[in-house]
């Protein structure tokens, strides 16, 4: 199955003055590799300011619940 890349802080607020101040280029660009429909899962449970501020780490979405349940929906499908 193809993977998409997932900032672990979304883009859409790399511009904002918090992230340019507190994060460096490296941890902007940071992310993880995940199928599409676990990626539009993520982006469906959060908006992205939470995802940048709260769930910006791959330990962190794995311990959201929400993420956690769509992600094992995911895993029962057919490919």
């Amino acid at each position: 199955m193809p993977l998409t890349f997932h900032h672990l802080i979304p883009r859409k607020v790399h511009r904002r003055n918090h992230f340019v101040r507190h994060y460096s280029r490296e941890q902007l660009a940071a992310g993880i590799h995940v199928c599409r429909l676990c990626h539009n899962g993520i982006h469906n449970a959060h908006d992205e300011m939470t995802l940048a501020k709260e769930l910006n780490t791959l330990e962190k979405l794995q311990r959201d619940d929400q993420i956690r349940r769509h992600v094992q929906w995911v895993a029962k499908q057919k490919t």
